[in-house]
């Protein structure tokens, strides 16, 4: 099937805009790249200490600088329900690899927060920083370069896009993904968000509240509804660095484990040492990043990746912004209903066909670029398939033919909408990301009143007054990442579906997000430039009238030109978002992050080094080397 030419046209202008930034990041690639082990790089001392507390055999292996050994880069800790399953996985890998002759080390943990635990809590403002503190401490566990491939256990929210971004700084390393699976299902979905607005409406008991809380989130694994947590597994499925079908196998399942044990290996193979090098950085290309935005936006995705994937992306010298989301999600057919685009979870999903069966569909139909890198070699369509067991092995077979529920998953044929549910919305108060599958087509224009917030705090307690019965738009504003950390404004979605559902005409305009869960209500988030960087949302002033218009990609103030001209942008104080629950260590990030439509990330592009002497090679002491940021000094490595 030839490629769809809309796709093409995206892939090939990411790719003219990237021309620097790629070129200089595969030059760094190759500089980090030596013969052999890399290993081999370090002195005899630095060896000693790498390998000082393994077993006999292991250390032999370490010494001779002959087998791979790699890396395990863990989420883990047994709070939360989606990393507690990884409490078993380093046994299991470890066992695995030494079965084909190499070493596995555990080479460090990196911090995982639940959004779920902090939503409407100080800690949320965390939230968002945590994913480049993810890729820093994937940098820190690298860092010993005494690894030859990796294995990255993660699952959630800003885990694994942290651990993506930090893998492709060490882009020639190969790395394998690997998740711990969805929890077995509880409570519907559906019950769960009707209980929700009850409580918000006064109709429900927090006793009762949290009975249904715990019905839905019950046990180990990630939370079964289609937010950002499971939208990262399914572009780790379509970017080819994941097993076949390894998204939502449940934990502590054989083929879980099996799957586990299968990437531990296929690491090895993929090593230097092994049968086909493949590092990660060769994998995530131009072509790569456009097929996960197209599967992001056939599976009803999280908005978080119209940030995420831009900073990864950025990770790899790729550059990528709203338009392209937006061009893309006008020709992508939807082709799954999963909670909150519909009322299944990814166990049901997963049961109607899959990560695979959405891989061969678009592939089918020119939407998704074959011709990639991946950690099974070269074609995803090696990637249409599901797993299944024969003794304690893995096999794959190819995606079913047919959907084993069309009110879940449906083929190309016969998707559930022609586009991807997620626009591009702009005009005089910025541009913002708008998720509309969920939206039904009457709300998908609202021209009403402004009301202003200066948090979500603020407007719940003018809903629980009584004070929001009338058509408005709720602008709340003071939520960007340099305001405090960008965090998600869930506790706004019951009270304003309530409202929507009394028959009042509402919408949401926001510099914050509102994640995975967004649901009915119209909602332009992620507006961008914030205000504390001149964004003009600062200028809406109470009762101005705003136009937030899905179908013309309208977000408008309709306020006099020299009115608006006129005005001064909004001030708030902002201090008690930097000072408590640790906020005031994250001060650095908040000066120096990027607005949302460039990633709300931290770290620049790659820009080109000019080196005298390769690093790693031969040297000696003394020689400088210049580097992108400062020369330093490198050793002779014999």
């Amino acid at each position: 099937m030839a490629l769809h030419p809309v796709v093409e046209t995206v892939t090939n202008r990411i790719i003219s805009r990237s021309k620097a930034s790629r070129a200089a990041y595969l030059a760094h690639l190759d500089a980090a790249r030596i013969q052999g082990v890399q290993r081999g790089a370090l002195s005899c001392t630095n060896l000693a200490h790498g390998f000082a507390a393994f077993p006999a055999n292991d250390k032999l292996k370490l010494r001779e600088a002959k087998k791979p050994s790699v890396a395990i880069v863990s989420s883990y800790n047994d709070m939360l329900s989606a990393h507690q399953p990884f409490e078993t996985f380093p046994a299991v890998i470890k066992d695995a690899v030494r079965n084909v002759g190499a070493v596995a080390q555990f080479a460090g943990g990196v911090p995982a927060m639940c959004d779920g635990v902090t939503q409407g809590q100080p800690g949320m403002e965390l939230s968002l920083f945590s994913r480049d503190t993810i890729a820093m401490s994937t940098a820190v566990a690298l860092s010993h370069n005494m690894f030859d491939s990796a294995l990255y256990l993660g699952v959630c929210d800003k885990i694994v896009p942290g651990l993506l971004i930090g893998a492709l700084h060490f882009g020639h390393l190969p790395a394998v993904f690997v998740p711990a699976g969805p929890m077995t299902s509880g409570l519907s979905n559906k019950e769960k968000a009707r209980v929700r607005q009850l409580y918000a409406q006064g109709k429900a008991t927090r006793e009762e509240l949290l009975e249904c809380e715990s019905q839905s989130y019950h046990g180990a694994g990630t939370c079964t509804f289609y937010g950002t947590a499971n939208s990262n597994q399914m572009l780790m499925e379509i970017m080819g660095l994941h097993l076949p079908g390894a998204a939502f196998v449940t934990p502590g399942t054989p083929l879980r484990d099996a799957l586990t044990a299968s990437a531990a290996v296929r690491s090895v193979e993929i090593s230097q040492q092994g049968s086909r090098y493949t590092p990660v950085g060769h994998i995530v290309d131009e072509k790569c990043i456009v097929n996960a935005v197209v599967g992001l936006l056939a599976t009803g995705g999280s908005t978080n990746h119209t940030l995420h994937l831009v900073a990864m992306a950025k990770a790899a010298g790729i550059v990528i912004d709203w338009d392209d989301f937006n061009e893309l999600s006008a020709v992508v057919p939807m082709l799954t209903r999963i909670y909150p685009n519909g009322d299944a979870d990814v166990n049901h999903f997963n049961a109607a066909g899959g990560p695979g069966f959405v891989i061969r569909e678009l592939l089918d139909i020119g939407m998704l670029h074959d011709d990639v890198n991946t950690i099974l070699g070269h074609g995803l369509r090696a990637h249409a398939k599901e797993p299944f067991l024969d003794g304690d092995k893995v096999f794959w077979k190819d995606a079913p033919a047919v959907t084993g529920d069309d009110s879940v998953l449906r083929p190309a044929s016969n998707p559930f909408a022609k586009d991807g549910g997620m626009i591009l919305v702009k005009g005089n108060l910025g541009r913002a990301v708008m998720k509309i599958s969920a939206v039904k087509e009457e709300h998908r224009v609202v021209e009403a009143p402004a009301l202003t917030f200066n948090s979500q705090e603020d407007f719940m307690h003018a809903y629980k007054a009584g004070k929001l019965d009338r058509d408005f738009v709720a602008v709340i504003r003071f939520q960007g990442p340099r305001a405090n950390g960008m965090p998600e404004l869930h506790a706004l979605t019951p009270a304003l579906a309530n409202l929507q559902d009394a028959g009042r005409h509402v919408a949401l305009v926001t510099d914050g997000r509102m994640s995975g869960a967004s649901g009915k209500v119209p909602a332009a988030i992620h507006v961008s430039p914030e205000i504390l960087a001149g964004g003009p949302l600062g200028l809406v002033r109470d009762g101005d009238i705003i136009r937030l218009d899905a179908t013309t990609g309208t977000l408008e103030a309709l306020v006099p030109a020299d009115v608006w001209a006129a005005r001064k942008l909004a001030t708030a104080d902002l201090s008690s978002s930097h000072i408590g629950m640790g906020r005031e260590l994250y001060a650095v990030f908040r000066n120096t992050i990027s607005e949302a439509e460039a990633g709300a990330t931290t770290f620049p592009l790659p820009s080109p080094i000019h080196t005298t002497v390769p690093l790693h090679a031969t040297a000696d002491i003394g020689d400088t080397v210049p580097g992108s940021d400062e020369d330093f000094l490198i050793k002779n490595p014999k």
